[in-house]
């Protein structure tokens, strides 16, 4: 459907074709699972992916076709949560679900900004992986060890978490453009083997030399016996390593290695520990989380075939560092046969368009990002629809941060009308998505398009279950394969206890600030740690956020709760285009805005301008740390920022004592 005209939330701005409902592989996951419900009745699908989830999730694994031995029953103490057990009997390998494929189609294609361009068939992969998790092998690594990734989104990367998988070793990654405290506040923890890193990487077409800090970091960590650095600034020529403690180049560490040319896969129960992944922490050290192989291929096949139509053939795209989950989310994308399209550098590089010059040259078939860069896109002017070939593309998705409803026209206007806007929401908990696409459903103007099959999502307000159009907290009812098997460190799960079941017993409780809408969508309206409660009405920042950023001069804004005179109120800091200075007049507009589109309790005692926003690695407002920032306390873990100097303009703020 066209979606030059709509304006109104909720409005219908896309629905699949006869054709598309037809052909997708949720209509062929019910075809073998459910036949006696319609393809359109997500609705009970859902009903009894949550009521039945031995059939349902032993249904996901038939049709994913997971390799593995499947003896015994799906769910054990499937009553308890934390506590359940899936499929306990089963065993299997990750890295043997990834490498089913041994042609000479793509499996990675990498481009570097605008400077290195490499493919990787599926049997290429399979030869790398099998060189290096030989080698980790012959180097002592075994089930349970840690190898670590401090690398761009590169096929090395890629290559290190499938070899590591093989041998049933837990992989970890962080990106290059942490700093060496942030990376030693998460690798420190977990105490990895094998660190596997680059001498730096491209932004925005300048050379970011990383090995000063690799110096740094491997000095840091005593658990290392080898650090293996991936030439990437340098070329064949290879960087000097001679100051990185332990340091070998990769292409040695496999050099004897290159004539294997069978992996011997250790297939291990389905909690087998695969990946740790880390929490923002910006209000403290990073929570080390451990995930599960079984339930993270599991869920992920879910999500990418039944809820984001991947096909074998694809070509899935996701702008993604590897400190964000999303690019775990990418590489299981080689389970269901697709081409996994790499990217590492800044997404705006080459005149602006670099992704999209990225999606037509490889007919990108799923394009993932942030909702922050498609925001950007409107400020900016992209016009993809105008200047790019998109026939390929079917779907859209977005994460990071909730989607706005203007950023959904410009989706549909700029982007392509005939296309599935996937946005969707979960997280590193879960290393997966609560809420997300319907690939036989319409998608709504700033909407999600529903809950997750085999995921009982529901809105708890204060009074218990929130009606339709209620907001309260987004929880999860009842057990699902991909809950962390825990945290690092946490011998008796206490920690995992109080930051999941605190609040509900027995419930996973998110810490999102939702509604469940009549059309059985979702939208999130914030993070309630950061929530805002002026007057005692709760009210979320992107409720907020979503009006504020209609403005032409307002760019991006964030809100938070100022302690003033044994009261709490609420300031609005703006950022502006480039230029612009805010004054009297834009001051009123915004509350005037905020009042009548939102309610007067949205409007902020006071708006002032900043010159920037802090972000965390993965794109998400950083309210606590600027909270923490305006009442003079420490922000607790800096290196979890993107832009940590942006705290700066609120540290120097006039006006926040008035």
């Amino acid at each position: 459907m066209g979606a030059a005209a709509l304006s109104i939330t909720g409005e219908i701005m896309w629905s699949p074709s006869r054709r598309q409902v037809a052909a997708s592989e949720l209509t062929a996951f019910m075809r073998q699972a459910r036949p006696d419900l319609a393809p359109t009745d997500y609705a009970a699908l859902h009903h009894w992916s949550i009521n039945e989830p031995a059939a349902f999730w032993s249904a996901v694994w038939d049709y994913g076709a997971i390799i593995g031995e499947r003896p015994g029953p799906a769910l054990v103490h499937g009553e308890r949560m934390p506590g359940a057990k899936w499929f306990p009997e089963a065993r299997l390998n990750y890295a043997e679900n990834l490498l089913r494929y041994r042609d000479e189609a793509d499996a990675l294609v990498f481009r570097g900004e605008d400077r290195v361009y490499r493919r990787l068939s599926h049997n290429a992969l399979y030869r790398e992986v099998a060189a290096l998790a030989a080698a980790l092998k012959a180097a002592g690594i075994a089930p349970g060890d840690r190898v670590a990734a401090w690398l761009p989104n590169m096929p090395e990367t890629v290559i290190t978490l499938l070899a590591a998988a093989a041998l049933g070793a837990v992989f970890t990654s962080a990106s290059p453009d942490f700093g060496a405290q942030g990376v030693l506040d998460r690798f420190g923890q977990v105490k990895p083997r094998i660190l596997v890193a680059t001498d730096g990487y491209w932004h925005n077409g300048k050379r970011i030399d990383t090995l000063a800090r690799l110096g740094e970091i491997s000095a840091g960590l005593p658990s290392l016996e080898r650090v293996l650095v991936v030439p990437y600034l340098a070329g064949r020529a290879g960087p000097d390593i001679s100051a990185v403690p332990n340091g070998i180049a990769l292409a040695d560490f496999v050099a004897d290695y290159r004539d294997i040319e069978r992996i011997e896969f250790a297939r291990l129960p389905f909690a087998h520990p695969l990946l740790i992944l880390y929490s923002s922490g910006t209000t403290g050290m990073p929570k080390s989380i451990i995930h599960s192989a079984g339930g993270t291929l599991l869920q992920h096949i879910k999500e990418h075939r039944l809820h984001t139509d991947l096909r074998q053939g694809d070509r899935l795209f996701y702008y993604t560092t590897c400190g964000w989950m999303m690019w775990n989310w990418l590489v299981s994308g080689l389970a269901s046969g697709a081409t996994l399209l790499l990217y590492d550098g800044h997404p705006f590089g080459a005149g602006g368009n670099i992704l999209w010059d990225y999606a037509e040259q490889e007919r990108m078939t799923q394009f993932g990002t942030s909702a922050p860069y498609l925001a950007a896109s409107a400020r900016a002017g992209l016009r993809p629809a105008k200047s790019h070939a998109l026939g390929a593309l079917r779907a859209i998705l977005s994460t990071g941060s909730p989607l706005a409803p203007r950023t959904f026209d410009y989706v549909y206007r700029h982007i392509k009308q005939d296309v599935q806007l996937s946005s969707i929401s979960g997280g590193t908990d879960i290393v997966s998505c609560f809420v997300l696409g319907n690939p036989n459903g319409p998608v709504r103007r700033g909407e999600i398009q529903c809950r997750g099959l085999g995921m009982a999502v529901e809105v708890r307000a204060e009074s218990g279950p929130a009606a339709a159009g209620e907001k309260g907290e987004l929880v999860c009812a009842r057990p699902f394969p991909s809950m962390p098997l825990g945290f690092w460190n946490d011998p008796d799960n206490a920690r995992y206890q109080a930051a999941y079941f605190r609040r509900f017993p027995n419930v996973w409780c998110q810490g999102d600030y939702s509604e469940i809408t009549l059309h059985g969508g979702v939208i999130i309206h914030g993070r309630s740690d950061a929530t805002l409660n002026p007057g005692g009405v709760r009210i979320g920042t992107a409720e907020i956020y979503r009006q504020v950023e209609k403005l032409p001069e307002v760019l991006e804004a964030v809100a938070v709760g100022q302690q003033w005179r044994g009261d709490l109120r609420m300031i609005l800091f703006v950022k502006l285009g480039a230029g612009l200075a805010l004054d009297e007049a834009l001051i009123k507009r915004i509350k005037q805005t905020l009042r009548e589109h939102a309610s007067p309790r949205h409007v902020p005692a006071k708006v002032l301008q900043v010159a920037d926003i802090p972000r965390t690695q993965s794109g998400k407002i950083a309210e606590l740390a600027v909270r923490a920032t305006i009442h003079g306390e420490t922000v607790k873990n800096i290196a979890a920022l993107a832009n940590p100097e942006a705290l700066e303009h609120f540290r120097r703020l006039l006006g926040l004592g008035d």
